[in-house]
């Protein structure tokens, strides 16, 4: 059996999303896999981040005969275990987990906000009924 390492398309219209994955040749593009072993999104702003690789897995299979993809074997190159911008990598990594993590603080914030604001109006009403109550 040969092996080839390719991209498995997932995604939607104008929203493409791959699985980097070992496959047999024969096999269809979004077909069986024997394992994946990565992910690349092309829509991440952060070009360095874009590609994220089991780099261990990646050699086992080369060292076994697996054959990348023309496009697979550029992302190994730079993103591999001894590829050319895996610093760049891992800082492009790391400013998106900030940006995410700065944005997940602001909707927290602001999922609270909602909250108190909608315990305030709650209590008005509870006392409406109080005061119905009483008279």
């Amino acid at each position: 059996m040969a092996v080839r390492i390719r991209m498995k398309q997932f995604g939607r219209r104008h929203r493409p999303f791959y699985r980097i994955c070992a496959m047999d040749q024969r096999s269809p593009r979004d077909g069986r896999v024997l394992e994946e072993l990565g992910t690349y999104d092309p829509m991440v702003p952060e070009t360095d981040a874009r590609a994220v690789l089991n780099a261990e897995r990646v050699d086992y299979w080369l060292s076994v005969g697996a054959q990348p993809s023309d496009k697979v074997k550029v992302l190994i190159e730079k993103y591999g275990a001894r590829g050319t911008h895996v610093e760049k990598q891992r800082n492009a990594l790391d400013r998106l987990a900030q940006a995410r993590g700065i944005r997940a603080a602001a909707a927290e914030a602001k999922a609270e906000q909602t909250a108190t604001a909608e315990a305030d109006e709650e209590q008005p009403a509870e006392q409406q009924q109080a005061e119905e109550a009483i008279e």
